[in-house]
């Protein structure tokens, strides 16, 4: 009996097999030709074997045929179609479009509402870069791109997938420190793991195809949480602490780097200043020893009116030419030199 392998009715292959016409052509051949109750039994056994090998496709499912136990190609899409009945042939369906998904590190007890979980330890506890133990659970959702390959080249695909997950997982955790697991670079974590899972699957020709990673609950073991909240804290007062030495460092530096400066411009101004007045000392000393050298007596007298000038300018004086100081009593201030020797003593 021929077989229909088209993708559903009317795909330009042969017509799937008219059943109502298939019997009406045995009920009558039946009334022309006399058989033997065993025989006409027998036929009806084959007939019915035969039609055992008619079997659907629903639209979101692909149908893998062996043949004796072996995989014969090609994979049967939507539609009516026949194979070889048991036990030649067996058709195994399996749900292309469907999303499944796998738990690492919990199980879902009751859905709820409210949900209730159970924690799994030797899946959950994962060691990081920086030597602390976290607990991670995620899901993995999938897709089987390649039927023939979900069912034949892998021995337990839902064990393989777990596995490699939660190996993956390791090994990418296993490279981060636990704040970057913790907070800082979760999406990015995600992201990894998932390339590095779907490579895996690919190498080991596993027909799976991932659709998402979610990182479900990432925490301190439950044995250590108190202490990783202390840790937690103590971080916090840190971080708290170097923000208010940050924040009066960069009131003081300011202020000091203005000081600092206002500083050196003094010193640069006093420095001038001293640089120049001994250069005009130096000029005008250059320029009395010029003239000093074109008249001496006159300089010299010059230089010591000047001098005297300087001298008694803050004394109390008298001055007196040579005959007016002949007439003069010479006055000694005894009572001054007294008080002053009193007070000395």
């Amino acid at each position: 009996m021929p077989g229909y392998h088209g993708g559903g009715y009317g795909g330009g292959e042969e017509p799937p097999i008219d059943l109502e016409e298939l019997r009406n052509k045995f009920k009558k051949y039946s009334n022309k030709i006399k058989l033997p109750g065993p025989a006409i039994i027998a036929l009806l056994l084959v007939g019915f074997w035969i039609l055992s090998g008619l079997y659907t496709v629903a639209p979101d499912q692909q149908a893998v045929i062996r043949r004796f136990g072996a995989f014969i190609e090609p994979l049967q899409g939507p539609g009516l179609h026949w194979r070889f009945p048991w036990p030649i042939e067996s058709a195994t369906k399996v749900n292309v479009r469907k999303i499944y998904s796998i738990e690492v590190g919990f199980r879902t007890v009751d859905p709820g509402p409210p949900a209730r979980y159970r924690d799994v330890p030797s899946e959950s506890l994962m060691l990081t870069g920086d030597e602390n133990i976290v607990s991670v659970d995620f899901i993995v959702q999938y897709m089987i791109a390649d039927p023939a390959k979900y069912l034949f080249e892998i021995g337990s695909p839902i064990t393989t997938l777990k596995e490699v997950a939660e190996s993956v997982m390791r090994e990418i955790s296993g490279k981060h420190r636990i704040d970057d697991v913790l907070t800082e670079k979760k999406t990015e974590i995600q992201t990894e793991v998932f390339a590095m899972m779907q490579s895996v699957l690919n190498e080991w020709k596993t027909g799976i195809k991932l659709q998402a990673l979610k990182l479900q609950d990432v925490m301190p073991p439950s044995m250590v949480d108190a202490a990783f909240k202390d840790v937690a804290s103590a971080r916090e007062d840190k971080d708290r602490i170097i923000k208010q030495a940050d924040g009066y460092r960069n009131d003081i530096m300011p202020k000091a780097k203005g000081e600092a400066a206002k500083m050196i411009n003094q010193a640069e101004a006093y420095s001038q200043s001293k640089v120049k007045r001994a250069q005009g000392e130096a000029d005008r000393f250059n320029k009395t020893y010029r003239a000093y050298a074109l008249a001496r007596d006159i300089t010299r007298r010059r230089m010591f009116i000047e001098t005297m000038e300087s001298v008694l300018k803050s004394a109390d004086k008298i001055i007196m030419g040579s005959k007016a100081m002949r007439n003069v009593l010479p006055h000694l201030p005894l009572k001054s030199f007294g008080s002053f020797g009193k007070a000395g003593k």
